[in-house]
């Protein structure tokens, strides 16, 4: 099935073809003949905001599992056969998702299309090998719980979102990690990673219905059909307040505040964010760079970064002071805040506008990245031109900004204060 009627080419690509198996999984495909490289990225909404309770850490100790063997592919057998023909892959957790991809030599990709199915979709959780991984993941989350500006955020995390998934470390937790058998992450694979929650992007040099072929034979046409009803987010909402941490080995105090935003689905919404977070603080002349370490040298860096979520975004603000400097810095970063909801003037927002222009044209210059945007807008459904965000950027003025500033007032923050012990 081809749905790609609304898709045009746009900056230097071709539209992008949206395709389905016969089972219902979305297949994005952008053919380019000249390139030298193809790229496979598979996605399924299993990150750790589908962990039930007493679960957490099984979606990412999940992608640790599937690279332990599969169904006629040993450990390491994958990692070396990609290698081989120079190839290389990679994975991830997060919140939302989790996505697999092998970006190789464009003759090596009916090897991917082969193996990186097999590798995700038929992982044998072999119980010698589920315990020993099981260590790997305790290390990891160990290593974690030993880095205190890692503690620190996590902390805001769980202050701020309380009970939500977002609250909790992807890493998981010790307790339930401890617990965890091969038998009920196979119960989790099994309910998450279906036809209606996964979804296939392929980019580079090869030819469309051989790709579509090759999928439709293997392990993701033969994912189940079972549609679910689709996703409402609960409208996640920040828990407002202060609070104090001290941590032992933390070289410099740190001020974090975390703010409630729009869900990912509110495009429109999160590219005025986008816009105001680049106003605040992106490069020595936005407002909070300017003022707080190029004119008062009052931090050694200071950062607001916006993470879309499907269940409600996020907006992190990082400080990193001198412990002595930290009553001042929270003064001058909550002046500010206020001062930029009173408005931002013209030339600030154009500044904004073409950091953001530069950096998605910047993006979309290797094919690996521009597969992995393409994998993650098939999965969620919301498949747009590849200039789609400029023209949303184009659409605000200083006055509709207004109220997404006034949204980032200091007394709607989770605010915590970091100091060395």
């Amino acid at each position: 099935m081809d749905s790609s009627a609304e898709l045009r080419p746009c900056l230097g690509y071709p539209a992008p073809q949206q395709r389905q198996l016969k089972n219902g999984c979305p297949v994005t495909l952008l053919p380019l003949a000249d390139a030298s490289v193809a790229c496979l990225q598979f996605w399924c909404q299993a990150g750790s905001l589908r962990e039930k309770a007493g679960q957490a850490g099984v979606a990412h100790f999940l992608e640790h599992m599937v690279f332990k063997g599969s169904e006629g592919l040993p450990a390491g057998a994958f990692d070396h056969r990609v290698e081989a023909v120079g190839g290389q892959s990679n994975a991830a957790t997060g919140f939302d998702d989790v996505h697999y991809h092998v970006l190789l030599p464009r003759e090596g990709l009916p090897l991917a299309l082969e193996l990186l199915p097999r590798l995700v979709l038929k992982p044998q959780l072999q119980s010698e090998d589920f315990q020993l991984e099981r260590q790997v993941v305790l290390e990891e989350l160990a290593q974690s719980e030993d880095q205190p500006e890692e503690v620190a955020f996590q902390h805001l995390l769980a202050l701020g979102c309380g009970s939500h998934a977002y609250g909790r470390p992807i890493l998981g937790t010790r307790e339930d990690l401890q617990r965890m058998t091969p038998a009920a992450m196979g119960a989790f694979q099994q309910t998450n990673y279906r036809a209606d929650r996964c979804a296939v992007a392929v980019g580079g040099s090869f030819e469309p219905e051989a790709v579509l072929e090759q999928l439709e034979l293997g392990p993701v046409g033969e994912l189940p059909t079972a549609v679910v009803q689709p996703f409402q987010p609960s409208g996640l909402v920040v828990q407002p307040g202060r609070h104090q941490l001290r941590l032992p080995r933390l070289e410099s105090a740190r001020l974090l505040m975390l703010w409630s935003a729009p869900p990912a689905a509110s495009q429109q919404q999160l590219s005025g964010m986008d816009l105001l977070t680049t106003v605040l603080a992106e490069g020595r002349s936005s407002r909070l760079v300017r003022r707080l370490r190029e004119e008062l040298q009052l931090v050694e860096s200071i950062d607001l970064e916006l993470h879309p979520l499907e269940d409600g975004s996020l907006v992190v603000l990082e400080a990193v002071c001198d412990a002595a400097h930290l009553d001042a810095v929270i003064q001058e970063v909550e002046n500010l805040l206020l001062e930029a909801a009173a408005g931002i003037n013209p030339a600030e927002l154009e500044r904004a506008r073409r950091l953001l222009d530069h950096g998605h044209r910047f993006s979309l210059e290797a094919i690996g990245p521009v597969t992995q945007m393409l994998g993650q807008s098939t999965l969620t459904g919301r498949m747009q031109g590849f200039d789609a965000p400029l023209q949303r950027l184009a659409l605000w003025d200083c006055d509709a900004l207004q109220p997404l500033a006034k949204g980032l007032d200091p007394s709607l923050a989770c605010v915590l204060e970091v100091l060395p012990l």
